[in-house]
């Protein structure tokens, strides 16, 4: 299982939207530019920008080289650097807030049917939890490094774990 650390106070901040989790999740496979991400987001393309920015002076995004858009301006595609995966978030309660946000609002644009969802209670000691987690983590984990090949399928996985009162 891969090594993940705490992020830094700018990395956590950064995170701490659900919007910058969707951008980094647009940005995953394909580089898209400003105007590209805005259009995806149904956003003005000046709030994506602030966004954008952060995102890329926190290391989470890469500016690629710039290209010309329908009417000859200069365009910077960005594409997602993959170190949201590296970080730990746990205890983190703003990042929490943001991926929920994120997932909702995502699951909310998709037809009925596109969702695929399981949902299980299961009662275990604590080393048998932390199992679970670790495995779980290592099967996302191998998935996560998997070679890519052309033309794949691209598809969101959300996962919470919590105590079931």
């Amino acid at each position: 299982m891969r090594d993940r650390r705490p992020p830094s106070e700018a990395e956590a901040a950064a995170l701490a939207s659900g919007i910058r989790l969707r951008i980094i999740r647009l940005t995953y496979a394909e580089a898209l530019t400003n105007k590209e991400i805005a259009q995806r987001l149904g956003r003005d393309p000046a709030t994506t920008l602030h966004h954008v920015r952060k995102l890329v002076d926190t290391g989470f995004l890469a500016p690629q080289p710039a290209r010309r858009g329908n009417r000859g301006a200069k365009e910077i595609p960005y594409l997602s650097t993959g170190k949201s995966w590296e970080l730990s978030g746990e205890d983190d309660r703003a990042l929490s807030e943001a991926m929920l946000e994120a997932y909702l609002s995502e699951i909310a644009e998709l037809d009925r049917g596109e969702l695929d969802q399981s949902r299980l209670v299961v009662r275990v000691d604590a080393e048998a939890r932390r199992e679970f987690e670790q495995r779980l983590l290592s099967l996302l984990d191998e998935f996560r490094d998997r070679s890519t090949p052309e033309g794949a399928e691209q598809f969101a996985i959300y996962v919470a774990v919590y105590p079931s009162r």
